[in-house]
Parts: structure tokens; C-alpha cells; sequence
């Protein structure tokens, strides 16, 4: 432990019963720690956290929207849906600080927040088996069902034109613009893009159409964000909730399926090894459909296909952006590293295309089930 963050752990629970604070997480945004505390006789713990001004301008909007979250979900869960079946469900909760009535701490121009830490479950960066992928689709499915009649004029919107694919592509061209000298493999992840340009503004133009419409979403429902519990193996929750916000649910569904259904993770170094698994795509989406179907347009199942293919390359983009513009939103470790992340996304994008006439099929099939 550091005096600094002992001195911002302290802003919420007494310095004296803090036993030990760790790094946690994988996270390509903020900075997250565990801090543990004893007190009443037990050992608990709190997750806080320095977020990312660069990338939430207004953090204080980030934590009205955890509020107006929570509050909504405290009274769904006042009459527990169906689709619980009896199952736990936790929502981080915002811990306030102690000696001020103040939900978050500046310090030294960093803006600190707390968090509750969901017990006895964990996450994982890499899909186990069918089982764990059709609950982490449950568990997306879940969210959405407690969420989906949340009025979005509740939530700000902390991340304006995030998923909005064509913006991530005008960011693109005005970055690529700069003279440099691009080695082979900028060149060929350019030259990937430049093919793929048509058909980028399929969600937005459905969404201008009236075929789409905005609800509060995740954002960021990837795979390490579905919290499973140890020992029922089940989904209890989802967390990293800052970049809950209005916008289209496709942007989760296709972002969960992106990240389970490549075995190989997003950060492998081995591009042979990166593929999309069918199996893995139908058991996310029979969890997800189970739970969520009955609140979902045929216009929402329509675009299904088209978010699963999308959103592999909206993220690629974003990360050949981020190599091109000198790394500044994506934490990376190494040079080359967001080209690399880039690399791999385009090749599950080319597995997806690949397997389109299959991956339809699939959707219909499970579409056409009737609702419980």
C-alpha cells in the first residue's frame, strides 16, 4: 500500500482497519484497486477507483447515472422478474465518502470513487466452455430486462458517439490524414478498413429509420464484466457501469458476442489462433434470448447479424485509430500493441463474414422459439 492510496482509501473507511489494497482488473481505462477492511468482526472489502477524466469529461455524470441505475434496478428487483428463477443478482452500489457528503473524492486532480464488491464470484478474460458462455449471455439478458424500461432521459449521455460506428470511421480518416509512413502492417489493416466502408452505418441508418430505437445499455458488457458466482457457476451481475448510457442494445449484444466467442482473447499474440466459434455464438445468444426475448422487436432480431460482424470491427478501428494517433486512449504495454489488437479483431471479422449464411440460420432459429 502507498501513503497516496491509503490517504484516498481512508476518505471512505477508517485508515486504521484497511488491511491491504491490490490492483484489480484488466482494464484498458481506469485504474481499479481492491481495498480490504476489517470491522464488526469480519473481513470485507470495497473496490475504488481513478477514473479516467480524459476519457469521462464529466465523471460526475458518470456517477448519476450509477444512481439513477441503481434506484431503478432496487425497485425492478422489489418484485424479482421471472427470468431470476430464484438466482442472486448484485449491482455495484456507490460508497459514499465518509466525513463528506460527497460521493466521490479529488485528490491532486484525480477523481476517486468507490464502489461495493460483489462477494464470492468472479470474472474471467477467457471463455471456459458452453455453459459459462450461456451465462454470461444471461447475464447481458438480465441487465438489459431490469434496465430496458429505464426512460433514457435519466441517463447523460457520458460518452457522446460511443459505438457510433461511422464517427469512430470520420476520426479515422481526419487521423490518417497526418503525413507518416506506414510500415506493411498498417498498410494492410488501412487497406482492410477501405474495403469494409459500405455497410459501417447499418445500425444508425436503422436507428434514423424508426427500425431501431435507444435504451439505456452496459457499453462495455464484455466478457470480464459478467461477474459468476464460484460456486453455482451462474452470472450474479454485470459491473464496470461507467459507460452506462442511452444508445442501441445491439452495441452490447454484439460487444458480449465479440468477446466470448474468440477463444483465443483479444489480446492473442498468434492471429492463427483467433477464430469465431459458432457453438460459443449460439450458447451467448440462447442465454440471452431466454431472458430478454420478450421485450425485443423483429426489427431488434433483424439487425442481430449485423451488430455480431460490426462490432469486432468498430473495435479494431478504434484500436488502428489509437496505434496511428500515438496510444492515448487505450492503456498498452508494448510498441505495437493496439496494431496487434487491431490484427486480431479483423480476423474475427473475417471468421464472421465467413460464417454469415450460418451464423442467420442460427439467429432465426433461436428467434423463432416462442417467448416464456
Amino acid at each position: 500500500m502507498t501513503e497516496a492510496l491509503e490517504a484516498i482509501a481512508d476518505r471512505f473507511h477508517p485508515r486504521e482497519q484497511i488491511t491491504a489494497i491490490r490492483s484489480l482488473g484488466s482494464g484498458n481505462v481506469n485504474e481499479t484497486f481492491l481495498v480490504t477492511h476489517k470491522g464488526s468482526g469480519k473481513t470485507e472489502s470495497f473496490v475504488m477507483q481513478r477514473l479516467n477524466t480524459a476519457v469521462f469529461e464529466r465523471p460526475e455524470l458518470v456517477m448519476r447515472n450509477l444512481q439513477a441505475l441503481g434506484e431503478h434496478i432496487d425497485r425492478r428487483l422489489a418484485t424479482p422478474p421471472p427470468e431470476l428463477k430464484g438466482r442472486r443478482w448484485e449491482l455495484p452500489r456507490i460508497v459514499p465518502c465518509r466525513r463528506e457528503d460527497a460521493a466521490w473524492v479529488e485528490h491532486n486532480g484525480d477523481f476517486w470513487r468507490s464502489i461495493t464488491f460483489i462477494d464470492d464470484a468472479t470474472t474471467s478474460d477467457e471463455i471456459k466452455d458452453c455453459n459459462h458462455a450461456n451465462e454470461l449471455g444471461y447475464g447481458l439478458g438480465m441487465f438489459h430486462t431490469l434496465i430496458h424500461d429505464l426512460a433514457i432521459h435519466q441517463l447523460a449521455d457520458t460518452l457522446e458517439n460511443f459505438h457510433v460506428t461511422p464517427e469512430y470511421l470520420n476520426r479515422y480518416d481526419i487521423v490518417l490524414k497526418t503525413p507518416a509512413v506506414l510500415d506493411s502492417a498498417e498498410q494492410a489493416a488501412c487497406a482492410f478498413i477501405d474495403k469494409r466502408r459500405d455497410g459501417v452505418d447499418v445500425l444508425e441508418a436503422a436507428l434514423a429509420r424508426g427500425e431501431l430505437q435507444h435504451r439505456p445499455i452496459h457499453g462495455d458488457p464484455k466478457i470480464n464484466n459478467v461477474m459468476i458466482d464460484e460456486t453455482s457457476g451462474q452470472a450474479v451481475g454485470l459491473i464496470d457501469l461507467d459507460t452506462v448510457k442511452p444508445g442501441l442494445i445491439h452495441y452490447d449484444i454484439g460487444d458480449c458476442i465479440r468477446s466470448c466467442c474468440n477463444p483465443a482473447g483479444e489480446e492473442a499474440s498468434d492471429l492463427a489462433s483467433v477464430g469465431f466459434d459458432l457453438n460459443l455464438c449460439e450458447a451467448v445468444l440462447d442465454g440471452y434470448l431466454n431472458v430478454a426475448r420478450g421485450f425485443l422487436s423483429s426489427w431488434d432480431l433483424h439487425y442481430l447479424p449485423d451488430c455480431i460482424r460490426l462490432i469486432p470491427l468498430e473495435l479494431g478501428l478504434r484500436f488502428l485509430t489509437d496505434h496511428l494517433e500515438g496510444n492515448v486512449y487505450f492503456k498498452t504495454e508494448r510498441p505495437g500493441h493496439n496494431l496487434q489488437r487491431a490484427a486480431v479483431q479483423f480476423k474475427l471479422v473475417k471468421d464472421i463474414e465467413n460464417q454469415m449464411p450460418a451464423l442467420q440460420r442460427l439467429i432465426q432459429r433461436l428467434s423463432d422459439r416462442p417467448v416464456n
